[in-house]
């Protein structure tokens, strides 16, 4: 997993309460399009580096430059790498929203803010630190048109003095930031270094939090889910990506495409080794996909939410042709454009069943970056055992964050192509019927294009087909294909990654979550536990079709709390669908869906309500 943790218990020997060591959570609140993200980037990685446990949260408009953007760091000493929902220290740069950041806060919390916005009248229970950002940044950048960019890394330099993050540390995170760009890396160091001295000579610090270094973080890496899954479906040997651009999901094959290049040219020929499409539209790109699996190429598309939409009939095409491919699904709000820029897990039930008729899909659930890139490898792997599309459901707050992880394991088991025929089998069995089910798994065996052999040919069709992929509508011939597909799925509860249990001795209280609710549900865990002496076991679910164990585990405990980033109880949904009906009553939900990423203290509360403990 990215990280572990060790729970703030009474034996802790903690600092006395006014002052918090490596425990906060720093929000940013500036306009997009005002070239923060340096300065924020640079801020989060400086406090890795200082070997304390990090996470960043970008909260950012889907349409134009000017809008409010928020972007918030959390550190965490016990190693919490989920959003917090409370924020300690907020740096307020937008006047728009200026007022309402400040009174959201809690009572104790600081603020850093430009002058000119004097929030300091607004309440006297907060510490306040007023900075003259244009006066600072006017003699270090003489270009005005510059000066908006630079005076960002301002506040970091002011930060670095409150709360004691290491200047060192500040300027080495700028030249990783900035790498050959010697100029550009120097004027921001200026900057940062003129935040310190204004900071070091007229504010005084009063604000209760500090950071002090650590050792957690060595041999750690900061990444994103999107391109860990860009890394895992290289290193699963995809050679044909297509795609239409969506957010959040567009960066998966942005990376690819520079991942790819880099790496799967032939050095002979200097010819690339992949093919990577943008399609016209979602439609086109999901019938590529199925088109090179079909031709025998480990194939992908990435999309959201309104993708899915589009990809429906294809999908059904693919599962009851039997064609592999491979669909990421980064979540974000919906319905309808929705919420492009947050996150959500609201395609749950939709992906699930996708398509007209009878259709049930396998779906990954990963947690952290490190399963976006091991459950992307088993995604292709799966998709051509069973010869059927698979999705692995990530969604904006794992796919376009900042989250820490321990570095990839090396892929060490060989690519696994399934029941493919070659010349030579084909020899010695002399035909083969495409969908007849030899080994009672219910997956048949399939051929390549350009098999040289004359048995080598069937036809592919979506309409109904009997074993032999000869035309027909004889209602037996139906009826017998839709039950070994049926077959083929509950093999596959089997084949599926199972879930991750860590159960209490109790067992009264159990709490079901899967994907990015991982982390909250962690940390929840130790709250009920410490604040209300509430103990839970918890179950996270890694795939679909669940297996045997989701159904023990439920019907081992008296209530089962169930996480769902979505209005409607979608997992919930899915899990009355798998359990027995004397169990059903058991299941209630715990649900979150604002946008923002899912924080402990939500889930803490509706449990902590649900069972009407005080």
């Amino acid at each position: 997993m990215a990280t572990t943790h060790v729970a703030p218990n009474e034996k802790d020997t903690e600092p006395e309460p006014q002052s918090l060591v490596n425990d906060l959570s720093i929000q940013v609140a500036t306009v997009n399009g005002s070239g923060s993200q340096t300065a924020n980037t640079v801020l989060l990685r400086s406090i890795f580096q200082m070997g304390i446990p990090v996470s960043g949260k970008n909260l950012f408009p889907s349409n134009i430059a000017g809008l409010p953007t928020w972007f918030t760091i959390r550190a965490s000493k016990y190693g919490y790498v989920g959003r917090k929902k409370e924020i300690d220290f907020l740096v307020a740069m937008n006047p728009e929203t200026a007022e309402e950041d400040v009174r959201d806060l809690r009572a104790g919390s600081a603020v850093v803010f430009d002058e000119r916005l004097n929030l300091n009248r607004l309440r006297n229970d907060l510490t306040f630190y007023s900075v003259p950002f244009d006066q600072i940044v006017a003699p270090i950048c003489p270009d005005a048109k510059l000066r908006k960019l630079v005076r960002n890394m301002i506040y970091d330099g002011v930060l670095a003095r409150l709360l004691g993050i290491e200047m060192e540390e500040i300027q080495k995170a700028l030249q990783k930031q900035f790498r050959k760009k010697a100029k550009a890396a120097e004027l921001n160091w200026n900057a940062a270094r003129a935040g310190y001295d204004f900071a070091e000579k007229q504010l005084q610090k009063s604000n209760r939090f500090s950071l002090q270094r650590m050792d957690e973080t060595r041999g750690k890496i900061i990444i994103d889910g999107n391109s860990a899954v860009a890394l895992g479906a290289m290193f699963a040997g995809v050679t044909v990506v297509t795609w239409y651009p969506i957010t959040p999901s567009s960066t998966v094959c942005e990376t690819l495409i520079d991942l790819m290049k880099r790496y799967r040219i032939d050095p002979v020929t200097k010819k690339a080794t992949f093919a990577i499409v943008q399609a016209e539209d979602e439609l086109a790109a999901i019938g590529m996909a199925l088109g090179a699996g079909w031709a025998g190429a480990r194939s992908m598309t990435a999309t959201s939410g309104p993708g899915i939409s589009l990809m429906s009939e294809f999908t059904g095409f693919g599962y009851y042709s039997e064609i592999p491919a491979v669909i990421v699904d980064v979540q974000r709000v919906g319905p309808s454009t929705g919420l492009p820029t947050r996150t959500a897990q609201g395609d749950f039930l939709s992906t699930a069943f996708l398509s007209h008729g009878d259709t049930k899909h396998p779906m990954y659930f990963p947690c952290s970056v490190e399963e976006c890139f091991t459950m992307t490898m088993e995604a292709f792997d799966l998709a051509e055992a069973e010869q059927t599309p698979v999705f692995v459901m990530s969604d904006l707050d794992l796919g376009m964050n900042n989250w820490m992880s321990d570095t990839f394991p090396y892929p060490e088991k060989p690519i696994a192509r399934g029941k493919v025929l070659s010349k030579e089998d084909l020899d010695r069995l002399g035909s083969f019927e495409r969908y007849r089910d030899l080994d009672g798994d219910g997956v048949g065996y399939r051929t390549l294009p350009g098999t040289n052999h004359p048995a080598a040919g069937y036809f592919t069709r979506g309409s109904g087909h009997d074993e032999k992929a000869k035309y027909s509508e004889r209602p037996a011939d139906y009826v017998h294909n839709m039950d070994r597909l049926a077959k083929k799925f509950e093999v596959m509860r089997e084949r599926v990654p199972g879930p991750v249990i860590q159960e209490s001795k109790a067992q009264q209280i159990g709490i079901i979550a899967c994907g990015s609710s991982h982390w909250a549900v962690m940390e929840s865990l130790d709250q009920l536990q410490h604040e209300y002496d509430v103990e839970a076991s918890y179950l996270r679910l890694r795939a679909y079709p669940f297996n045997e164990q989701v159904a023990d585990f439920i019907r081992r405990h008296r209530r089962v709390y169930v996480v769902d980033q979505n209005r409607d109880s979608q997992l919930y949904q899915l899990l009355r669908l798998d359990v027995e009906a004397e169990d059903v009553v058991k299941l209630r939900s715990v649900l979150h869906y604002n946008g923002l990423p899912i924080d402990a203290r939500s889930v803490t509360d509706s449990i902590v309500s649900q069972e009407g403990v005080k």
